[in-house]
């Protein structure tokens, strides 16, 4: 069975949304290479439709620039991407199709697939509902020294509890923490 990881960057309150505006103080070599082994530990790359819209929209131009990200843009855009959305979508960006019908179902068919790990980097709502179904098997949080104070949270006011175990901790030279997590149920 395949692995399912997902990624996020959190501020120290708990706040997901909107890390462009606030996590880019914090980047640094220590953080951009876990991240960048975390996906490049993957040969599919599941999200939503927001996320695959925001990569969509920067990753082939940083691939074309041939700059310092360039390698990294080139293999997220090399990799199969899966896109979660109840919209009809047509893509522009190579290797991307989309999740037909429940996600729950075609999450745990696509686990069943032959192939390596699935990676994840952003996409809240999705990782919510793979959280709530037991369908992840790691989160990894990239905690940032910062308490933004307003902002949806990685876990809304009033859902179900999720019972999680640690697995590894290992703080970053710039303050952030990465924190891996695993269903407490194994």
């Amino acid at each position: 069975m395949r692995k399912i990881t997902a990624g996020l960057f959190i501020s120290a309150d708990g706040v997901v949304e909107s890390p462009e505006q606030w996590h880019f103080k914090y980047f640094d070599a220590e953080l951009g290479a876990a991240v960048g082994a975390l996906l490049g530990a993957s040969d599919t790359v599941l999200m939503g439709r927001t996320t695959y819209e925001v990569f969509a929209g920067s990753w082939p131009a940083v691939e074309a620039e041939g700059g310092d990200e360039a390698e990294m843009a080139k293999a997220i855009g090399d990799t199969r991407k899966i896109v979660v959305s109840h919209q009809e979508l047509s893509f522009t960006w190579r290797n991307s199709e989309q999740l037909k019908g429940e996600l729950v179902e075609g999450v745990t068919a696509l686990k069943q697939e032959e192939g390596g790990p699935i990676g994840m980097s952003g996409s809240i709502s999705v990782v919510r509902q793979l959280l709530a179904a037991g369908l992840l098997d790691e989160l990894h949080l990239f905690v940032h020294p910062v308490a933004r104070g307003k902002g949806m949270r990685l876990f809304a006011e009033g859902a179900d509890p999720i019972e999680l175990k640690l697995l590894s901790c290992e703080p970053f030279a710039g303050g952030t923490v990465h924190l891996v997590y695993g269903p407490a149920a194994e």
